[in-house]
């Protein structure tokens, strides 16, 4: 076994196609299919269920890829350690955000980080804060930037710093019937049209909590999965959506009204436990750079 067929086989797992699995790791299939076989030869298990339609993962596969995952982490963290008694810092920084990250300019971050640090490749990415979670949680992010309300303990586990607290605020277009009112309530928001992101979702569940906390019923008209959609929806006046007051303030063409009693909406970066040394640069420099 070797670190060639593990990185083949979690390209595999991750494309779910052997073909766009081998194009991802600049080798032919014939060549990918040959060191996967090899792999599950030498593991004594079948990794993948292959049909002529579909790859998926055997129950053997699935309890491969955490293990794997961690193995490659390893290695580049090796790598970096090595590079670093060198004086250099290099190997990848990959950071995922929310898409409703206003709370600092992680993109001017990362801008004076690569400027400092020129060796180091940078992979960013945008997610929702569960999945953000979950990839710093298996070694497939470094550092994540995530929307959680309090005392959700879902980022607990890892090492955090809280960014910012903020409330939730109600999202309209000028022409919407509530964009002059100077206050809502759950109650008036759940007489009209709701967008909100879709069912089982961090951001979703929060305000679905406040909701049904409040003993109201409401009526989520669209679902989305990107702040943008959301915004698009709020401008052609199909809906009210519900979003932090920091994103708000960066729609100008939309109103923002303040909720009754509003859910409120913490900011935290999280990173793993064992950092590689661009990973720690990057949070010292960006400790450095919000001062």
């Amino acid at each position: 076994m070797n670190l060639k067929q593990i990185r083949f086989a979690l390209a595999v797992a991750q494309e779910q196609n052997f073909t766009r699995a081998a194009q991802r790791c600049h080798t032919v299939q014939s060549a990918l299919s040959h060191q996967i076989a090899k792999l599950e030869e030498e593991l004594g298990c079948v990794l993948f269920e292959r049909t002529s339609r579909q790859v998926r993962l055997t129950e053997a596969g699935r309890a491969f890829i955490g293990p794997a995952e961690q193995l490659l982490a390893a290695q580049t963290h090796l790598l970096d350690t090595m590079d670093a008694l060198k004086g250099e810092v290099s190997g990848t920084l990959t950071v995922g955000i929310i898409s409703t990250l206003n709370a600092i300019d992680v993109i001017g971050q990362l801008a004076s980080f690569t400027k400092r640090y020129p060796r180091v490749n940078i992979r960013m990415y945008v997610a929702m804060s569960e999945k953000l979670l979950e990839d710093v949680q298996q070694l497939r992010t470094d550092v994540a930037f995530v929307g959680l309300w309090p005392g959700d303990s879902a980022a607990l586990r890892l090492p955090n710093r809280l960014l910012a607290d903020e409330p939730l605020v109600a999202l309209l277009s000028p022409t919407h019937p509530y964009a002059n009112c100077p206050q809502l309530t759950l109650s008036e928001l759940a007489q009209v049209p709701l967008v909100d992101f879709y069912a089982g979702a961090g951001a979703r569940r929060q305000t679905d909590s406040a909701f049904s906390e409040a003993g109201i019923t409401r009526h989520v008209s669209f679902e989305i999965d990107h702040i943008e959609w959301l915004e698009s929806i709020v401008r052609r006046s199909l809906a009210a959506g519900i979003v932090p007051l920091s994103h708000a303030q960066h729609a100008k063409d939309l109103i923002s009204v303040p909720i009754e009693n509003a859910p409120r909406r913490q900011v935290l970066c999280v990173w793993q436990n064992s950092l590689s040394t661009a990973a720690e640069r990057f949070l010292a420099f960006a400790q450095e750079e919000e001062k």
